[in-house]
């Protein structure tokens, strides 16, 4: 697998941005690892930093609009007959729908910055039919601190990108933990609004 994802970057490097936003898109690699390579290019010169940023966030708001209109249109039935293909399994279905039924529209951001559920909440969000403009929006939303974060990491690791699991993993703690304050911030403005 290590080689397979060596040369996946090695053909993505020569699209620079491009390739960024495919890598994000395919999701055959997870984001955190694209998005330092990205930081690794930028250290080297090959890119500049505003423009992976862009990049990024197009690529991986894409990639979960494509899984909001299978939700959409295919429904539950079809992705847990297909789900497999996308790398998402009858686990994370059930997981990121009990989010989405327990905290509506809102944990589309939150979500996330939260391992297993991060790339199922597309789903049934689009099976709810939630308004695909507000469903970009949030998406776009959390794209943004999760893009910088792993290009900095990235940057910052230089030639050892590789490293990126265990060199992020202090940082994750406090992402997720703004993530949820916000959650919690954006729940009780519901509540307090619908009384």
């Amino acid at each position: 697998m290590h080689d397979l994802i060596l040369n996946v970057f090695e053909i993505l490097s020569d699209y620079g941005y491009i390739g960024i936003a495919l890598g994000l898109m395919v999701e055959i690699i997870p984001s955190e690892i694209v998005l330092s390579y990205g930081g690794y290019l930028i250290s080297r010169g090959d890119i500049h930093f505003i423009g992976a940023l862009i990049s990024g966030v197009i690529g991986g708001t894409l990639a979960q609009v494509f899984l909001y209109w299978i939700g959409s249109y295919g429904g539950r039935p079809f992705l847990e007959r297909y789900g497999k293909y996308l790398f998402i399994h009858e686990k994370h279905l059930d997981a990121s729908e009990r989010w989405f039924e327990k905290y509506g529209t809102g944990v589309v951001f939150t979500a996330r910055f939260v391992p297993v559920i991060r790339h199922a909440i597309s789903i049934p969000a689009g099976i709810a039919k939630m308004p695909i403009h507000h469903f970009t929006l949030l998406t776009m939303g959390a794209m943004v601190p999760w893009t910088v974060l792993f290009l900095l990491l990235g940057i910052e690791l230089g030639d050892h990108w590789q490293m990126i699991e265990s060199y992020a993993r202090p940082f994750l703690f406090p992402i997720i933990g703004i993530a949820i304050a916000s959650f919690c911030c954006y729940f009780l403005y519901i509540k307090i609004k619908k009384q």
